[in-house]
């Protein structure tokens, strides 16, 4: 052990580790949620702690032997050589002053080593006074939640899109196969499978884009605003040098925030991008609704597609397969969704010049990313790759649907097809059938309504 002094007092620190007494005490606090803060904000606020060492270097506030003794450690860390020594419960101080402090003790013990000393040597490099140098937790635990949701954004975009291209891959597989729609789940106009595919897809794309948009919003960060915003003990040209070193870490075009005050007590562009992940959510758990309900069966149910088998269905009956991953999906959903009611809640809690409730939106934000993306990639892997069309099934409901009447009410008007509508579900005799009976039209000349019914847009 090696005793460890601070304002409250002396403490003992285990001699392995490279935290110090600050986490030490935290440690001792916090145990509620029972996990660490995100790797992924730790590693937010060690790019940011980065960025402030080699922006207070360019402004000569701290000397080339101190920055790149942190910049090494910083590296050293970003490599996940170092996971283990950020173990401050996810539940702490409102502000994240404890993880912030965490990452200050490990970056100067490392750094201290660098230089030829030993953890806990503050007089080689200090953890406040160097690391944490012009900067309050206040900024730089918000901003690294900022820095996180960017990095995270790219991968998730990644996966997103490969979702979206298994479905445009099955929408032009599926494109000359008829079915009929369906609103209320009762009978409705025809569409062609591929149609149904290429609407999935084209949800989520719009998905991304509010997705581009929210990320812009975050790549503004406050820190060197100081407690609340201000910038107080800081020159000004900091905050505009730490944005500019950040992105060249980083290649990410991060950038000084337009008000340092309002960024330091407002988490709402954080709850904007989480909105965005929950909209994400709510498509991907109405697409995996929709091939549920159309693979249902397969004897009693709609059975128009058939999904891949990926597991035995039921301990009890033999032969019986679920749509499992669609299941899971939708149940990753729902958990996304709850992550963003924490965050907006999170959120709509500060109180004057600082919201208390830091790390709670960090942590359901990170989540929601994370499990968004793997829900991406096994839905596209796992059961839309390999899902296949029942094309006879599609046939029977399309002939049979009482929707396909409708078709015929720029011919015929409302009130008679209501009544051809009726006498078809009546007789059990299909649309088809009827017209051509009563020499209201020929086969061909239904046949091409109907075909222009499906592309409605087409002269």
């Amino acid at each position: 052990m090696r005793r460890e002094k601070d304002s409250l007092g002396e403490l003992d620190v285990p001699d392995h580790v490279y935290y110090g007494i600050h986490t030490c005490r935290s440690l001792e606090n916090f145990d509620c949620a029972g996990e660490p803060v995100p790797i992924e904000v730790v590693y937010g606020m060690v790019k940011l702690k980065w960025a402030c060492a080699k922006a207070n270097h360019a402004l000569g506030l701290l000397n080339k032997e101190k920055t790149q003794a942190i910049e090494k450690a910083c590296q050293v860390i970003l490599d996940g050589g170092h996971d283990d020594q950020f173990p401050v419960d996810v539940f702490q101080a409102g502000s994240g002053t404890s993880s912030n402090m965490n990452v200050n003790e490990v970056i100067a013990n490392l750094a201290a080593v660098q230089l030829g000393g030993k953890p806990g040597d503050r007089q080689l490099v200090h953890p406040n006074d160097d690391v944490n140098k012009g900067q309050s937790t206040n900024n730089i635990f918000p901003s690294a939640i900022r820095v996180a949701a960017v990095t995270l954004t790219d991968p998730l975009m990644a996966e997103v899109r490969r979702l979206i291209d298994e479905l445009n891959k099955k929408a032009d597989a599926f494109k000359d196969v008829i079915r009929s729609g369906r609103t209320h789940l009762q009978d409705a106009v025809p569409e062609m499978m591929g149609q149904a595919f290429a609407a999935w897809a084209h949800a989520l794309t719009k998905d991304l884009r509010r997705l581009e948009a929210s990320r812009d919003r975050v790549l503004e960060i406050g820190a060197g605003g100081n407690a609340i915003g201000t910038g107080v003990n800081t020159k000004k040209e900091f905050r505009p040098a730490i944005a500019r070193e950040l992105s060249e870490i980083t290649g990410k075009a991060y950038r000084a925030p337009e008000n340092g005050i309002e960024i330091t007590q407002y988490l709402t562009d954080m709850a904007d991008i989480s909105s965005v992940l929950r909209l994400i959510a709510a498509d991907i758990g109405k697409l995996c609704n929709d091939l549920r309900l159309l693979a249902s069966g397969p004897n009693t149910g709609l059975a128009e597609i058939v999904l891949p088998a990926v597991e035995p269905g039921s301990s009890i009956m033999p032969g019986k397969i679920n749509p499992s991953i669609c299941e899971a999906a939708n149940m990753a959903c729902i958990q996304v969704i709850g992550n963003d009611q924490a965050v907006q809640w999170a959120a709509a809690a500060g109180q004057l010049e600082l919201n208390t409730h830091m790390p709670v939106t960090g942590y359901n934000l990170v989540r929601s990313f994370n499990i968004l993306a793997r829900t991406a990639r096994m839905l596209a892997d796992k059961c839309i790759s390999g899902i296949e069309v029942n094309e006879e099934r599609c046939l029977s409901y399309f002939e049979t649907s009482g929707g396909l009447g409708t078709v015929l009410n720029p011919k015929l008007g409302y009130d008679k097809v209501a009544e051809l509508v009726k006498e078809s579900l009546r007789t059990k005799k299909t649309a088809k059938q009827l017209v051509i009976e009563k020499g209201i039209m020929t086969e061909a000349e239904f046949e091409q309504l109907v075909a222009r019914s499906t592309a409605p847009n087409l002269d």
